[in-house]
């Protein structure tokens, strides 16, 4: 069997090497180095889900599709097709090789005849997407398999029963994507992009790849870390599973295996972890899992995952003032502004070395911490921020817009609406998607604090949304409404101020809330040659030169780390990178020019994080 997966591989790579002669990335935009030198037939390979690792039997399917774009109405597959799209890019970025925009009352569609090794034939064939934006059916040999709603979370349907005789098997996929005249979340996405609002994103955008799995098979895991007892709460769901199957879990340190412990199903175990180390930006220490499912003595199924033991909470000073504690100790938070844009792949990078560049640059700058904003990455990159040691605050993409007010002064009261009145669907389809995004999310130990709301965008019944968070996941902090409308509700009071540094009154808040300031700075630099578009680049403050850049960054650094010894927990820089419009990245859109020295940067950054509080 495996010398036959080996040939049908063959086959297939020497189709796509033919056809990726033809690809060239669309449009006169600027494009980064990993765009430039991209592999047509072998975009992404890498194994896309590092929290359950199962690498023996998986086939990727990225590479170039068919696509072509209809009237929504239209529900029968197509039977011809415009062209060829490179996935996993969105059909609006260059490297999609199309660069179309669809918009809402059109659909896009996909087509790809994939060979399916017999060797896959026996267990069950699951169809994974990393991530599709917004709404998906999936279709395989004409057999409609199901519909999935959701632009950031992964989704897999089971494929076994629609596969027909033979190697070649059909998928076809249908996405339709409102963007911003819907009200699903769709992060900086808008119709017409302009200011801090960028260009859409319709369609596939992360890896879609096929897996063969036993009959009885680990779907997934969750693993909390508890600092203060040594311990792991470990869960996992298992399908198929049959009365007497059990889970054997096993721990590992490096080559060493420091622990293992036999589970009965459906239920959450404590798992001990001896001698533990314990993980933060200076000391990023994982720990392995290897996960069997066993029926008596035969290994059903196995996974690989891994996890890390850190403790994140709120702990008041002798000064009355609350602030934030990584295992027990003030630590404070200060990184950029991550929108996770590209010029090339928009939403998706165009390589994984692309992917791992900006969080390896944010460290080297002396940053301890990335604020994910506005939008979700695919799971590589939260591997890469556990590997290095990075905080993570994950926003939840937001939507529906419009309909209330903005006031970001705590504590204000004014006429007209705070909280916005969404309708039911738009509520539901919220609701549904933060939950799907921190079930995927939960097992990554970098990710520390979860914002839902950001600048009153969208932002409603926000007392609910918050407490709901809150007891959903009990092992992070929540940052309920990012420079929003404040509810007197979460761990965390954020103000965004520009471009210089602020934090909320620590005499007024500081004894109910972590005091943060979630957004600053955006100091502008546009380098000929490396902007989106040649004029009309913006940021909150602009300079000429980098010698002025440098010197009111420094200024801002200063005042920031005086803000600290008032009790502030931390500081969020806008931004990593300049993103269309926007020329306030430490790194310009292309990331081939850094506007500020790594080191310069670095040594800094070094003050800020020598407060000891008592």
């Amino acid at each position: 069997m495996k010398r036959f997966f080996a040939l049908a591989c063959l086959v297939t790579t020497s189709w796509f090497a033919a056809q990726a002669q033809d690809w060239k990335p669309a449009g006169d935009k600027i494009l980064t180095t990993w765009g430039e030198h991209l592999d047509p037939a072998n975009p992404h390979p890498e194994y896309p889900r590092p929290q359950l690792e199962r690498k023996d039997n998986w086939k990727n399917l990225n590479g170039l599709w068919k696509y072509t774009i209809v009237d929504k109405s239209v529900s029968e597959k197509p039977t011809s097709w415009e062209g060829d799209i490179l996935v996993p890019f969105a059909i609006e970025s260059a490297l999609s090789g199309v660069g179309k925009e669809v918009g809402k009352d059109k659909a896009l569609w996909y087509s790809r005849t994939i060979s399916v090794p017999k060797a896959f034939r026996k267990g069950r064939a699951l169809l994974h997407f990393g991530a599709v934006d917004w709404q998906c059916d999936v279709y395989v040999n004409g057999q409609h398999i199901g519909q999935h709603e959701g632009g950031f979370d992964p989704f897999s349907f089971d494929i076994t029963d629609a596969l027909k005789k033979g190697v070649d098997q059909e998928i076809v996929v249908r996405v339709w994507d409102p963007t911003s005249e819907g009200p699903q979340p769709r992060g900086k996405q808008i119709n017409n992009p302009h200011g801090i609002w960028y260009t859409p994103v319709t369609g596939i955008w992360q890896t879609v790849w096929l897996e063969n799995v036993p009959e009885s098979y680990i779907v997934n895991t969750k693993h909390t870390p508890d600092v203060d007892q040594s311990l792991l709460h470990f869960a996992a769901e298992v399908e198929g599973a049959k009365v007497g199957d059990e889970l054997l879990v096993e721990i590992y340190d490096g080559a060493q295996k420091i622990g293992e412990q036999q589970l009965a199903l459906n239920q959450e175990s404590a798992l001990s972890v001896n001698n533990l180390t314990l993980w933060s930006p200076t000391n990023p220490k994982l720990y392995d899992l290897q996960i069997k499912l066993l029926r008596g003595k035969k290994v059903i199924d196995q996974v690989k995952s891994y996890f890390a033991m850190r403790k994140i909470s709120m702990k008041k000073g002798s000064d009355g003032v609350q602030r934030m504690y990584l295992n027990d100790e003030f630590v404070f938070h200060y990184g950029p502004l991550d929108q996770g844009w590209w010029p090339d792949g928009l939403h998706t990078p165009p390589s994984d070395e692309a992917l791992k560049f900006d969080v390896v640059k944010t460290k080297e700058m002396g940053f301890n911490m990335i604020r994910k904003h506005i939008k979700v990455e695919p799971a590589r990159w939260y591997r890469h921020c556990d590997s290095l040691g990075i905080l993570v605050w994950q926003d939840m993409p937001s939507g529906d817009l419009g309909g209330n007010i903005w006031d970001m002064q705590p504590g204000k009261i004014s006429n007209g609406i705070h909280d916005k009145d969404r309708t039911p669907e738009s509520e539901a389809i919220y609701k549904k998607e933060w939950k799907a995004i921190m079930d995927a999310l939960h097992n990554f130990p970098s990710i520390v604090i979860w914002v839902p709301f950001n600048e009153a965008w969208g932002q409603f019944k926000t007392k609910e949304i918050t407490e709901w968070t809150m007891n959903y996941d009990p092992s992070r902090l929540v940052n309920s409404a990012s420079g929003g409308n404040f509810a007197f509700i979460g761990h965390i009071l954020d103000i965004h101020n520009y471009p210089g540094a602020a934090m909320p009154d620590p005499n007024l808040f500081g004894d109910k809330f972590i005091l943060a300031l979630g957004e600053f700075g955006g100091l502008g630099l546009p380098v000929e040659g490396h902007t989106w578009q040649e004029k009309d680049n913006w940021g909150y403050q602009s300079f000429k030169n980098k010698e002025e850049l440098t010197k009111r960054y420094q200024e801002l650094v200063t005042d920031l780390n005086e803000l600290i010894k008032r009790g502030l927990s931390a500081g969020v820089y806008t931004q990593t990178t300049d993103v269309e419009v926007e020329t306030n990245g430490l790194m310009t859109y292309d990331r081939k020019i850094i506007k500020i020295p790594e080191a310069e940067l670095k040594k800094m950054h070094e003050v800020l994080y020598n407060h000891v509080v008592e």
